[in-house]
């Protein structure tokens, strides 16, 4: 009567270990969502990352967690004068010593690198020191009317971008 039992619990324990390694190997994501007035959401996903574990370069694509942060739109959106037609989409950060770009690209293939020529969008980031710290990179959206300001905040640095829906 044992024996069987041993023998289920072995190929259990087979069966959902790859399924557990493969819940451990990625990290854990949040969404920040900005509702427009007629229902449609805009929404992007990042890797909360905590911000001494992660290293930021001057003129080099942020990816946290080595993972880009991920853009939903229902709308299509403008930023800058680029638009951005209704999908999924990639979205780098780029920091600099005095101010950010937030760069949209349409390359949303899982552990590719960034392809500048897929660009769809970029534009300036408004950038300001914070008193307070974050202790991991924090994603929010401020939605006032037909506008969802992006707001990016890692340690002393706020940087901010407006998406408007079309």
């Amino acid at each position: 009567m044992s024996a069987p039992l041993v023998t289920k619990a072995v190929l259990i324990s087979l069966l959902w270990t790859p399924w557990l390694a493969a819940q451990s190997a990625n990290p854990p994501t949040s969404t920040t969502t900005c509702n427009l007035d007629d229902g449609r959401q805009v929404y992007v996903r990042y890797n909360p990352v905590p911000t001494n574990k992660e290293k930021i370069s001057n003129g080099k694509p942020m990816t946290p967690g080595g993972v880009p942060m991920t853009l939903f739109t229902e709308a299509e959106l403008t930023l800058g004068t680029s638009t951005i037609p209704i999908g999924a989409y990639s979205v780098y950060p780029i920091p600099a010593r005095d101010h950010w770009t937030l760069v949209v690209n349409k390359n949303v293939t899982p552990g590719s690198t960034y392809d500048q020529k897929q660009d769809i969008a970029r534009a300036p980031m408004e950038t300001a020191q914070v008193a307070q710290p974050s202790d991991e990179l924090e994603v929010a959206f401020a939605h006032v009317g037909p506008r969802c300001t992006l707001r990016v905040y890692i340690g002393k640095v706020a940087s901010f971008a407006d998406f408007t829906a079309k």
